[in-house]
């Protein structure tokens, strides 16, 4: 270990070795309650630790389910431009940053695309980032006021992509009650210096009568973003890639990163005494550039566009036997293009090498009964039917694209039983049937490239259990236990690619026979929301019977499907193989004393995860271990806070065309002032924040062990940014 990463651990250590101190003279948090909506159907107030004082650690203890909440408040402050770069500093979560600041999916516990479900309001995001780690998410913090993480399989009531997990993202595109003044504006903006980047947004909500409004504008921009060395861990070769920069040509960024997106939203909703309905339309447009050698030796963009309709409802106490009954729909019509020179030698040659398209349906129902006595306990059933259907295509100019057209139909059934044993104990039992239709072309090559096609339709019936327990503690701390056995089927991707995958440098070849993949997943949760030291700490242990993945063979192959030479892209086969996850995850708040106004205090974190086949190599791309913790100040207006991350080097890494990451320390500061109107009228201001904020301050080569592109492909350099809000 190196002297600077012996330095940072002994940082962070000190940090956790307080935090375990008594804390005896700090004065209580005031807790509220917040609906926790992702992880059950069984929907209640939930107390997490956030109050008047702003960067209070939200612990959710009511859940069994564990769930990171970032609030609207943090993700102002964050700045971050993709719901991968939000999370990636939060303990178990990270980022495939791709392209930072433009296409970063989040990762959960070390899985993500088809194990990871990225969803707006209830319903998918449905776009194609899911299908390549290069396609952009088209969800907005910039426009997001609440995001939901749940870390672990939350298969049961969102399907098979929710196996590792959910990220849920809320607005008020679909307006749930009525606004408390009859028009109320927001105005956005923040700048950076790292990519000379500027975003705003404005959001307009009114009210009269039973109708409530929503609309929404946004946009951002950045240029190519700086960074603190030469990016490529080897230079190009000139002769293949001829536009690709050399160490000596290094202008101190990462060349061809720049980005420009914008989008638009409108919704409204009819809101009664015991409920709502509502509806939305979307619109998110994307322009964004990938970094990379090959990328920037072709200028390689994407230009991407996704229309959505939205919409949602809630019927509170219909009858004596149902307190609820709620619903959620929605429509996508999504397609990109990338864009990139044919020939590298003529600029005028740029057009379009490949197209994805996605055009999918989804609906959810769900029915929260009333609970009933069974003398033992109380009971609380949820009952819920899922369906939808999509339809993928990626049509290629002059050649095949990555898959034919296909078609993915599922229909599915749930159930949640809570019971409510007395005031310390409750016990969570739930179950899941589904039915998936996929319908494709199959496609397989031999050595030197032939392709065949065959027609092929699968049906898969995953089906999925759950047990939790719930245990309130001496000290305000809950305890939790949770078993599952989750499955999940296959995705068209997996069962139909068959072609070049610029995203991964791979010629991918998808497997038609490609079976049911399960997990059995037991975790164990410690927990405290009350009081001046809160925590929330996990470990875990999923063993996957069959997990599905891109098994690199170690041949190479051309374009043309040729693997019996040497070439540029390395064979990938979809395969399944058994397959052990096993980490944990631990963060705290701890406010040491008063001070001034405010309330001083020091929080900390750590995670891990790792993961292997049953013959002992390494899963690939796994996050490292990491360690934090840093110092807040904060009152009713002020928050300050200085925090370091320590990730350690990442070496266990899988044994073909993946390698190690260095360790790095990552510095962050901010501070904001907040203000608020406790009773606006019309004409007054209702609310304003502003602040400064400072990422990777240490100006360090940040390489992400989770992504594909880490041998070419820098995090931002430092960079400071300004940000303001103004509420009317």
């Amino acid at each position: 270990m190196s002297l600077r990463s012996r330095r940072s651990l002994r940082l962070a250590v000190s940090f956790s070795v307080l935090t375990a101190a008594t804390a005896s003279t700090a004065q209580t948090v005031t807790l509220p309650q917040i609906t926790v909506t992702a992880p059950s159907p069984i929907q209640r107030g939930t107390p997490v630790t956030t109050d008047s004082l702003q960067g209070t650690l939200p612990v959710v203890t009511d859940q069994f389910a564990p769930v990171t909440v970032i609030e609207n408040g943090e993700i102002r402050r964050s700045g971050a431009a993709t719901l991968g770069d939000l999370l990636f500093d939060k303990p178990g979560i990270t980022g495939s940053q791709f392209a930072p600041s433009a296409s970063s999916r989040p990762i959960i516990r070390g899985l993500d695309v088809n194990r990871v479900r990225i969803q707006e309001n209830g319903i998918g995001a449905n776009g194609a980032s899911d299908l390549g780690e290069d396609h952009f998410v088209p969800v907005d913090p910039l426009v997001t006021e609440r995001v939901e993480v749940i870390r672990g399989p939350a298969t049961l009531r969102f399907g098979s992509q929710a196996i590792g997990g959910v990220v849920e993202t809320g607005n008020n595109r679909i307006p749930m009650a009525l606004p408390s003044r009859p028009v109320s504006t927001e105005f956005r903006a923040g700048f950076s210096s790292v990519d000379k980047g500027a975003d705003g947004a404005v959001l307009l909500d009114a009210g009269a009568g039973n109708f409530a409004l929503h609309a929404d504008s946004y946009a951002r921009r950045a240029t190519d973003y700086k960074v603190p060395s030469y990016p490529y861990r080897t230079a190009p070769d000139a002769a293949d890639l001829p536009n690709a920069t050399q160490p000596g040509g290094f202008n101190g960024t990462q060349t061809n990163s720049s980005l420009r997106n914008s989008g638009q939203a409108l919704g409204g909703s009819y809101i009664f005494n015991d409920g709502f309905i509502g509806a939305a339309i979307t619109s998110s447009s994307a322009l964004y550039h990938i970094p990379g050698a090959e990328p920037e030796s072709k200028q390689t963009r994407i230009e991407a566009k996704q229309t959505k309709i939205l919409t949602k409802g809630e019927w509170r106490a219909p009858s004596s036997v149902v307190d609820a009954i709620r619903f959620w729909g929605g429509f996508t019509d999504y397609k990109h293009n990338e864009i990139g020179l044919s020939d590298q030698t003529d600029f005028n040659s740029a057009g379009i090498q490949q197209t994805f398209i996605n055009k999918e349906q989804e609906g959810r129902v769900e029915a929260q009964l009333a609970p009933f006595d069974l003398r033992i306990a109380s009971l609380t059933t949820a009952i819920g039917v899922q369906g939808g259907h999509q339809m993928l295509d990626a049509p290629a100019p002059g050649g095949i694209g990555l898959w034919d057209r296909n078609t993915n139909n599922r229909i599915a059934g749930y159930m949640f039983n809570e019971f409510k044993l007395n005031e310390l104990t409750k016990l969570q039992a739930a179950g899941r049937i589904e039915r998936v239709h996929l319908d494709g072309t199959g496609r397989s090559f031999d050595a030197v490239g032939t392709l065949t096609q065959t027609a092929a339709a699968r049906d898969f019936t995953p089906k999925s259990v759950s047990f939790g327990i719930l245990r309130d503690m001496p000290l305000d701390m809950t305890a939790s236990l949770a078993a599952q056995y989750v499955e999940r089927a296959p995705k068209p991707a997996e069962l139909y690619s068959g072609g070049v995958h610029d995203a991964t440098t791979t010629f991918d070849k998808g497997n038609i026979n490609l079976g049911i993949e399960a997990a059995q997943s037991l975790e164990l949760g410690l927990r405290r929301a009350k009081g001046p030291f809160r925590f929330d700490a996990s470990i875990y242990y999923t063993r996957f019977k069959g997990f599905i993945y891109r098994r690199l063979t170690g041949n190479t192959c051309s374009e043309a499907g040729d693997c019996t030479g040497a070439a540029e892209l390395n064979e990938a086969i979809y395969s399944q193989a058994d397959a052990t996850f096993r980490g944990g995850e631990f963060q705290s708040q701890w406010d040491i004393l008063p001070l001034g106004s405010g309330m001083f205090g020091i929080e900390n974190q750590f995670d891990v995860v790792r993961a292997t086949f049953t013959d002992g190599t390494n899963v690939p791309r796994i996050p490292p271990v990491r360690l934090g913790g840093g110092v807040y100040w904060r009152d009713a207006n002020w928050f300050a806070r200085v925090k370091l991350i320590h990730a350690f080097a990442q070496n266990n890494v899988a044994t073909v065309a993946d390698s190690g990451t260095g360790a790095y320390d990552d510095l962050r500061a901010e501070v904001s002032y907040n203000w608020k109107n406790a009773k606006p009228r019309f004409d007054q201001l209702g609310e304003f924040t502003v602040g400064i904020s400072g990422s990777n301050l240490l100006n360090r080569d940040i390489r992400n062990a989770a992504s594909y592109s880490k041998d070419q492909v820098l995090m931002p350099g430092a960079s400071v940014r300004v940000f303001a809000s103004v509420r009317y």
